[in-house]
């Protein structure tokens, strides 16, 4: 058996000519923290970033098409986030309701579905 103690980080991408705009996305839009990331251990670009006690890490790959694979973030006014992310001109996706707890999904404009949830 396994024993999980947390995450420790998620990955997602951009296509290659975006990742700047993806970096301006994550700090300004998001509120992300820009952590340091060892570059010369990786043969391609990207950014990594400090989400509580996980962390974000971009990377770049060809544009896919859009899925349903997602990262889920607990955030602490799902309201508020909404209103933030809407404001911005980010598309928001309504997802099926789950007891306990209330969520949205938004893509990135670089076409990455991302969940935020507010546990009740």
């Amino acid at each position: 058996m396994i024993s999980f103690k947390r995450v420790d980080h998620f990955h997602i991408c951009v296509p290659p000519e975006r990742l700047e705009e993806a970096k301006a996305f994550y700090t300004e839009v998001m509120g992300l923290e820009l952590i340091d990331r060892p570059d010369h251990l990786f043969s391609s670009a990207g950014y990594w970033f400090n989400i509580g006690n996980v962390q974000l890490h971009i990377g770049v790959e060809p544009a896919l098409p859009r899925s349903i694979r997602h990262t889920a973030l607990e955030v602490l006014d799902v309201d508020t986030a909404r209103k933030h992310l809407a404001d911005n001109g980010i598309e928001i996706v309504e997802e099926p309701v789950i007891p306990g707890r209330r969520r949205f999904a938004f893509i990135d404009p670089f076409g990455n579905r991302m969940e935020l949830l507010q546990i009740l």
